[in-house]
């Protein structure tokens, strides 16, 4: 059986609570997790970014390093690297025998003890990174925090990235609420370092949970003044956290010294974040913050320039508040459904987009939106394409940047 088809039994978008199935799997493995210090990442937007770029320092330290993250953009095994090699099928089929052969339990019973997707994934990164002999991991949390299955892990050091409104159907609907589910990463006498720019709301939320967990709390700089690979305003502010991340890391004893830093935040790689692949634009702007950031970044780095956007949104995304935030930047939108079982169909919000945009296209497929968006373009204006992961993922495929 190929991995993905057995990983895809487990029910992708299935979601319980809780670590309880995670530390009892950890304990069956032996605890693979403690065969190597970690860094653990929380947030709403920039958190992969900032892996990115610790992950890149720490190799440019001379370690040897894990990086899990999540989702991928085609293939699950952009998930799990190690010094920037995707894990392979044979590695991965190794894992998933381990961890079944160790947890009995998770193919017995009633169904009721069984690894979720992402506990199973995990549990998958962090065998992989144990085999490999890495020396450091850069873990990204990936949803909310308090009950994320990295958070059976214990870090060296935590990290926040810029908190916003996502996913408020699960991590509740106000930035306090969702600020303290990320904070539930926070552990005592484990350094927590926030990103500069958050909300008031939430920065006040995670130094409240700082202290009421015991755990040092430090704010990053607003931006890194330096040389950073990631394009976007933004990334200087993702730039700063994975800055200060890395310098608490070499106080918690993964020696990472500042040249290696600024090495490492000047040449990190982030596919699908602003980055043009055939003569596209390709960003994972999916939430309301996000989008406010990308369309920052269209006028900083394409002034003047108009932008034909290829859009799909997921049916449990703010569709409303990221159409309002790209508005402005955006001359024709063209919407599509990406392909994905949690896609909202565009029809449901063609009327909105047409009272925010002047033209507003909807195709069948993201083939058919992308040549319809280059094909307008040819009087000069950017073709991007945004409103989902999975949309930038699939883009990605078809434009050749898989």
């Amino acid at each position: 059986m190929q991995p993905r088809t057995y990983l895809d039994s487990l029910q992708p978008l299935a979601m319980r609570f809780g670590l309880e199935r995670m530390q009892r799997a950890l304990e069956a493995l032996s605890h693979p997790e403690r065969r190597f210090p970690s860094l653990q990442v929380a947030g709403t937007n920039g958190k992969g970014s900032t892996c990115a770029m610790v992950a890149e320092a720490l190799c440019r330290a001379g370690h040897r390093v894990g990086l899990y993250t999540s989702p991928h953009l085609i293939r699950f095994h952009e998930r799990i690297q190690v010094d920037g090699a995707p894990v392979s099928d044979d590695a991965l089929r190794a894992g998933i025998a381990e961890v079944r052969r160790a947890c009995p339990w998770h193919d017995g019973g009633d169904g009721s003890e069984r690894l979720t997707y992402f506990e199973f994934a995990t549990l998958l990164a962090l065998l992989h990174f144990r085999r490999e002999r890495v020396g450091a991991a850069v873990l990204e949390v990936g949803l909310g925090g308090r009950f994320d299955a990295t958070t059976a892990v214990t870090p060296r050091v935590t990290a926040v990235s810029r908190i916003g409104l996502d996913h408020v159907q699960l991590l509740g609907d106000s930035l306090d609420a969702i600020a303290r589910e990320k904070a539930g990463i926070f552990r005592p006498g484990i350094p927590a370092v926030v990103a500069h720019a958050q909300p008031p709301q939430a920065m006040a939320a995670l130094r409240d949970e700082a202290a009421r967990r015991g755990a040092p709390f430090q704010v990053a700089a607003p931006s890194w003044n330096g040389p950073v690979s990631l394009a976007g305003p933004h990334q200087r502010g993702n730039a700063a956290l994975a800055a200060a991340a890395l310098r608490s890391l070499d106080a918690a004893g993964v020696r990472v010294g500042e040249e290696a830093i600024a090495a490492g935040l000047a040449g990190a790689r982030w596919p699908g974040r602003l980055e043009e692949v055939g003569g596209v634009l390709l960003d994972g702007a999916h939430n309301p913050d996000g989008a406010a950031a990308l369309a920052t970044a269209l006028a900083a780095l394409h002034p003047g320039r108009p932008v034909e956007l290829v859009f799909g949104v997921l049916a449990d995304k703010d569709h409303r508040g990221i159409l309002q935030a790209l508005g402005p930047a955006v001359r024709r939108i063209h919407l599509v459904r990406p392909d994905s079982p949690r896609a909202r169909d565009p029809g449901t919000y063609r009327d909105l987009a047409a009272s925010l945009f002047d033209d507003v296209d909807v195709h069948d497929g993201c083939a058919q939106a992308i040549a319809c968006a280059r094909q307008k373009a040819r009087d000069g204006a950017l073709a991007c394409v945004a409103g989902s992961l999975y949309l930038v993922g699939e883009a990605r495929g078809l434009l050749g940047g898989g």
